[in-house]
């Protein structure tokens, strides 16, 4: 199983799976039915998110300095009022949590791929933050980068950051499979893709220093039963409840990586596994985090790095945070 794991993990970083793995002939219609699904999807919010930076939490003390990078989920794209969006959300959390004011500033771009979290982090370590908070991936896929590339970027930007002293979590590619305006055989094949790449993008944010919380179908079975309530009007980006739920699942992750995440609160643990078997198993699962850790006082066993799988209870913001 372990074996296997890996195959399925490491599929993405070395170029293999996804349309790599498709004639031409096949290719070249996936691309045309790409094309399409980008037409129908649209730009009905424009290319920029509500101006969210600021500081949040009316708590005394230095505040948290948290960074947002990323792609369009990461600005909020479609929302209208700042407090939507999932940047916000995050740091009213931990402003609540931390018993800080949170310092937030938002560097992520609408249509941003890997490539382009360089300069995000550029910018981003010129404010010197305490957590950085990637959402990162759709874009590889709906734009057919390749999978090798797309890691190779993001294990870079993880570890400037964490050189920098930046604890990082990262939020993996979401599975494009259930995106509406994607139609079959594409839905299939970004599915297979999303969920390798969100592997692979594992193995790399843990092995870089980072943590990663899985987004996986998109957070839950909420988003496929109820579309018209967790994705906004494009039916590719969420809606004003996806976002919350998004940024829900990875708060109490953002948390523990400052230290701040309360011992009494509820965490089940998978037990560790090598690092490749936690990113394919954690790729099935949205909501679990993957981070390295240590079994009998060493970080590398026979497969590889050890790393532990978590699946912490969200965590609901007062609505005085």
């Amino acid at each position: 199983m372990a074996r296997a794991a890996r195959r399925i993990a490491t599929a993405a970083a070395v170029g293999g799976g996804g349309l790599t793995a498709l004639g031409m002939t096949a290719y070249g219609l996936l691309i045309a039915e790409a094309m399409l699904a980008r037409k129908v999807i649209g730009r009905p919010h424009g290319m920029k998110g509500p101006r969210a930076d600021g500081v949040y939490g009316e708590f005394p003390g230095d505040p948290v300095k948290l960074v947002m990078l990323g792609d369009s989920t990461s600005v909020g794209l479609g929302m209208d009022h700042p407090a939507k969006t999932p940047g916000v959300v995050l740091a009213k959390g931990l402003a609540s949590l931390s018993e800080r004011p949170v310092s937030l500033v938002v560097l992520g771009e609408s249509g941003a791929s890997s490539v382009e979290l360089v300069a995000q982090v550029d910018a981003a370590l010129r404010e010197e933050p305490d957590i950085a908070v990637i959402f990162i991936g759709a874009n590889d896929v709906t734009t057919q980068k390749m999978p090798a590339r797309a890691v190779r970027h993001l294990a870079a930007s993880v570890a400037r950051l964490r050189e920098a002293g930046a604890e990082v979590v990262v939020g993996t590619c979401p599975d494009l499979g259930t995106v509406r305006p994607i139609a079959q055989p594409l839905r299939w094949v970004t599915r297979r893709w999303s969920r390798q790449l969100a592997a692979a993008q594992t193995v790399a944010v843990v092995e870089a220093g980072g943590r990663t919380v899985a987004f996986a179908d998109v957070l839950g079975p909420e988003f496929a039963t109820y579309p018209h309530v967790m994705f906004g009007p494009d039916g590719f980006h969420p809606s004003d409840r996806g976002y919350q739920r998004a940024a829900y699942a990875v708060l109490p992750s953002v948390c523990a990586a400052l230290g701040l995440w309360p011992q009494t609160q509820p965490v089940r643990s998978e037990g560790s596994q090598p690092i490749h078997l936690a990113a394919a198993m954690a790729a099935e699962e949205s909501g679990t985090e993957v981070t390295a850790t240590r079994v009998a006082g060493r970080a590398f066993g026979p497969h590889g790095r050890w790393a532990k799988m978590l699946r912490r209870m969200p965590w609901s913001v007062p609505d005085n945070a």
